[in-house]
C-alpha cells in the first residue's frame, strides 16, 4: 500500500518502509556538516548548471534536493523567482540563512523529490544539482521533476558519474555499508547519460549531456580526504557508524578511503567526474 506520511511541513510519499528510509536519509545528511563539504568543495557546482540552463530575470525556477541551496542561490542572483526543496531541514535552514545574508528572496520548502508538493507545469525551469540523484526511486523522482515543468519549459540534473571520484568512493563504501533496501537505484546511475534518457523518455526533447571535471585542489593527501568526508559527509559517516563496534573493518575503509584519494591525486588536485544534463520538456 502507498501512503503519504507529513511531518510538520514535510509530505514523504510511499509506502511505510520508504517513509522510513527517507526519514533515515534525511537524518544522514544532517549529520557532519555538508554546508563544509558545499563551502570548500562543491559549491561551484550549482552555478554551473544555472548558466548552463541561461536562467533569465523572472523565470519560475524550482531547485529539487536543493540542499543548502548551491543551485537555488545563483538562479537568484540572476533574478528568478526561486523555489529551493530538500528532505532535510537542517539543510533547508542553512540556505534560507545564506539567502538572507545575500538579501535574497527565496521560497525554502522540505519536501521529498519522489512527491513534490507542486501542480502539474508549475514552473518554467526544474533543476538539481548531485542531489536528486539520491531519492532512491530514479523514476519516481524523474518523474516529478517533469512533470512540475511546464511544456516548453527546462529541466537540468547535475550527478556524479560512476566512473569517476564520488562515484568510486560509493564504490569503495558499499562493502561495508548495509545492503539497500528492496527498489532503490544506485545514486551514480544519475551519472550516465543512457539511464537520465531512459528516465525522462520522450517527455522531454533537446537532451544534451556532457561530461565534465570539478577540480579539486581542497586535500594534501588521500588521508586528509579521508578524514574530511568522515568529519562532514553524510553517506561517509554513515557507514562508519554501522561499522563502529568491529575496529578491524573499521582500519579497513580507512586504509581503501585513503588509498582512493591517493589515486586520483595528481600534482594536488582531484579530477571529481560529474554528468551534466539539460533538455526541454515536450
Amino acid at each position: 500500500m502507498s501512503i503519504t506520511v507529513n511531518t510538520s511541513d514535510t509530505s514523504i510519499i510511499g509506502t511505510p518502509e520508504d517513509q522510513a528510509l527517507k526519514a533515515k536519509h534525511a537524518a544522514m545528511w544532517a549529520s557532519g556538516s555538508y554546508h563544509a563539504v558545499v563551502r570548500e568543495v562543491v559549491g561551484s557546482l550549482g552555478g554551473v548548471l544555472v548558466d548552463a540552463l541561461d536562467i533569465q530575470p523572472g523565470q519560475r525556477v524550482l531547485d529539487v534536493a536543493a540542499g543548502t541551496g548551491t543551485a537555488a542561490l545563483p538562479a537568484a542572483h540572476r533574478g528568478a523567482i526561486v523555489t529551493a526543496t530538500d528532505l532535510t531541514p537542517e539543510l533547508i535552514d542553512i540556505g534560507r540563512a545564506e539567502a538572507a545574508d545575500e538579501g535574497l528572496s527565496i521560497t525554502w520548502q522540505t519536501a521529498d523529490a519522489e512527491g513534490l508538493p507542486y501542480p502539474d507545469g508549475e514552473f518554467d525551469v526544474v533543476l538539481s544539482t548531485i542531489g536528486v540523484m539520491f531519492a532512491p526511486h530514479h523514476q519516481q523522482a524523474a518523474d516529478e521533476l517533469v512533470r512540475v515543468c511546464r511544456p516548453g519549459g527546462a529541466v537540468g540534473v547535475l550527478s556524479w558519474t560512476p566512473e569517476g571520484f564520488i562515484g568510486q568512493l560509493f564504490a569503495v563504501m558499499k562493502p561495508y555499508a548495509p545492503p539497500p533496501p528492496p527498489g532503490a537505484s544506485p545514486a551514480p546511475l544519475w551519472g550516465r547519460a543512457d539511464h537520465v534518457r531512459a528516465l525522462f523518455g520522450d517527455r522531454v526533447s533537446d537532451l544534451v549531456a556532457h561530461q565534465r571535471v570539478l577540480p579539486v585542489d581542497r586535500f594534501a593527501d588521500g588521508a586528509e580526504f579521508r578524514d574530511f568526508m568522515k568529519r562532514n559527509y553524510g553517506p561517509t559517516i554513515a557507514v562508519y557508524r554501522f561499522n563502529a563496534d568491529d575496529p578491524a573493518l573499521v582500519s579497513a575503509l580507512d586504509a581503501e578511503l585513503a588509498a582512493l584519494g591517493e589515486r586520483f591525486l595528481e600534482d594536488g588536485v582531484m579530477p571529481w567526474e560529474y554528468l551534466l544534463v539539460t533538455a526541454r520538456r515536450v
